[in-house]
């Protein structure tokens, strides 16, 4: 990883544009080729960044200090240097991922043995697909044979839309999965992660963990 503290301005040219005035800023450069630009605020969420797959060229003579970022659809984040404050590569290596809690890892492999449970015609294709920013917790396919990711928390809150959010914008580049839609599956779903999640086109399946163990009624409760 690549930490790079710098006063800098941010141009992002795509499907939108957007700009970021000057301003001193903490700019990520990870091993998988994504790019993001934080402020000191916001907790982790950066100011605008760019997904793998992509390629950075640093300018060279008279576009010095200037950063280019493109992803494989031609869209830009262009970072201009004014000065840069701190510059430093650490070698992470590969990271052990996240041990989930007994429950949450329990309700994954209880759903993914069940996974008809969240329609009739659905079918498993794998527990923890695996992508470049993480792994999905479920990947299956409709009875029209739509591809979709499965997002599995104890507590479904904000943050957990966000993580499939994402899972779901770097799925939807690969042709052989496109289209992908989401569900956010959780014991319990915040009033605010279903009104996001919602809004995203994401569908909320509230998970009852004795129906998936056989004790009671076996229907989810789609939202």
């Amino acid at each position: 990883m690549r930490l790079v503290i710098a006063r800098c301005s941010v141009d992002y040219a795509g499907r939108l544009t957007a700009h970021l005035p000057s301003a001193p800023r903490l700019i990520l450069v990870k091993a998988d080729g994504s790019v993001s630009v934080h402020a000191d605020d916001r907790a982790y969420k950066p100011l605008n960044w760019m997904s793998p797959p992509c390629t950075l060229k640093e300018g060279a003579q008279d576009e010095e200090g200037v950063w280019t970022v493109i992803n494989k659809a031609g869209e830009k984040l262009i970072i201009t240097m004014e000065e840069i404050l701190h510059d430093s590569t650490h070698e992470l290596g590969v990271d052990p991922g996240l041990i989930k809690d007994g429950v949450e890892a329990h309700l994954q492999e209880l759903l993914a043995d069940r996974i008809d449970t969240l329609g009739e015609g659905y079918t498993l294709i794998r527990r923890e697909y695996m992508t470049a920013i993480g792994p999905v917790d479920i990947l299956c396919r409709d009875a029209e044979g739509r591809t979709v990711a499965v997002e599995i928390k104890r507590r479904g809150e904000i943050d957990g839309v966000e993580q499939l959010t994402r899972y779901l914008e770097l799925l939807n580049r690969d042709p052989h999965l496109a289209p992908v839609r989401g569900i956010f599956a959780a014991q319990e779903i915040k009033p605010q992660a279903r009104v996001l999640a919602t809004d995203r086109g994401i569908g909320c399946a509230v998970l009852d963990y004795d129906a998936l163990r056989g004790i009671e009624d076996d229907k989810l409760r789609l939202f």
